[in-house]
């Protein structure tokens, strides 16, 4: 369906493909102030902002206004970019064109809840309030699913279906002059570069193959040595080996940073 994007009349096949070296160098450009720079990045990334628009579609009536949310969220990924991250660009910015599309399907309310999945998520919350209340600290959500006889997933997915999304970037104080976001807060614990990596390696994860990916996942996850891996996937501990060794080389060469052997 969006094999060649027509919203707002882009076409992506039309579009520059820039290289690494070229993409640095324009990001340092547009951040220095230079509006012809920003604009050349705006174009030739548009096709992140087509793969964040395909994650809705079939949800929203009319692509077009999410395809311009999503433009600007490309632009806030071009001005907040740290250059100084081992990261590649499209890492950091397809997630900040997703959470732009969200806030603007939240605030528009175009994604809609059903209505027993909302009134599922009240009656857990009523249902909180009310154990709070009785014992003095504030429940479990295991407590709530029990107190509502339901399953604990249940509550867990209506709770989250109402909860509203946060930006990294959204202010949490401000005194008019300096402000504080949300990504400073959780710094103590989480650096920017730390989830910076993580995003990086699900991309990297991403690009396996199914059987790479259930090798990995039952190595290292899973906690399975090499011999038990071959007897559930029913090849050698030698071609578990070779599959694991090369899968871990992809990875970090995709990532450019080591990972633990």
């Amino acid at each position: 369906m969006y094999s060649k994007v027509e919203i707002s009349g882009v076409d992506t096949r039309e579009l520059e493909v820039l290289g690494n070296d070229q993409l640095m160098e324009l990001l340092k450009r547009s951040q220095s102030g230079d509006k012809e720079a920003r604009d050349q990045l705006v174009r030739s990334n548009l096709r992140l902002v087509l793969s964040a628009v395909q994650h809705f579609s079939g949800r929203v009536s009319n692509p077009d206004d999410i395809f311009q949310v999503g433009c600007i969220g490309l632009i806030k990924a071009i001005d907040h970019f740290d250059l100084s991250l081992n990261v590649r660009f499209s890492t950091y910015a397809v997630p900040m064109i997703l959470g732009e599309i969200r806030r603007f399907l939240r605030d528009y309310n175009m994604v809609r809840v059903s209505r027993s999945t909302r009134d599922l998520a009240y009656r857990a919350m009523q249902c909180k309030e009310k154990l709070q209340n009785r014992s003095g600290r504030e429940p479990t959500v295991g407590e709530i699913a029990k107190e509502l006889g339901l399953p604990k997933e249940n509550v867990v997915l209506a709770l989250e279906a109402i909860a509203e999304p946060g930006s990294l970037y959204e202010s949490v104080y401000s005194d008019g002059r300096d402000s504080i976001v949300l990504m400073d807060q959780i710094r103590d614990r989480v650096t920017d570069s730390d989830w910076l990596d993580e995003l990086s390696l699900k991309e990297a994860m991403n690009d396996l193959s199914a059987r790479e990916k259930k090798i990995l996942s039952l190595r290292f996850f899973a906690g399975k040595t090499q011999i038990e891996v071959s007897r559930e996937i029913g090849i050698s501990q030698a071609q578990v080996s070779r599959i694991e060794k090369g899968a871990l080389c992809r990875i970090k060469k995709e990532i450019g940073c080591p990972l633990p052997s």
